[in-house]
């Protein structure tokens, strides 16, 4: 199998729903990871294993502050992602131009 890209590393972090909960709940600050937890219906270690994945991805971070773990969104680790995104939707919107003025003078 072919070597995984960093940007194959993030789509499938962010493919999972939860992940996807998390990276946005995470946009508003950081959390404990019992609170994290807390706010779905799956096991401490279900959110931990999901965790990791971001953490692979380096969409977060965790730190320990006392006896707690917090994580951390990293937003600029989503910029790769959105670069892609973003250069799609350009091919798409200059392929729906050219589409468009080609029926006008087709008419």
């Amino acid at each position: 199998m072919a070597t995984q890209t960093k940007l194959d590393i993030s789509f499938e972090a962010l493919a999972d729903e939860t992940r996807r909960s998390i990276v946005s709940r995470l946009t508003r600050a950081s959390l404990p990871m019992g609170r994290l937890a807390s706010q779905y219906k799956i096991s401490r270690p279900a959110i931990s294993q999901h965790v990791d994945v971001l953490e692979k991805a380096g969409f977060v971070v965790r730190r320990r502050k006392g006896r707690q773990v917090y994580v951390t969104l990293i937003p600029q680790a989503l910029v790769p992602a959105r670069k892609w995104l973003a250069d799609l939707e350009q091919f798409w919107l200059q392929s729906f131009k050219r589409l468009n003025t080609h029926l006008i003078h087709k008419s």
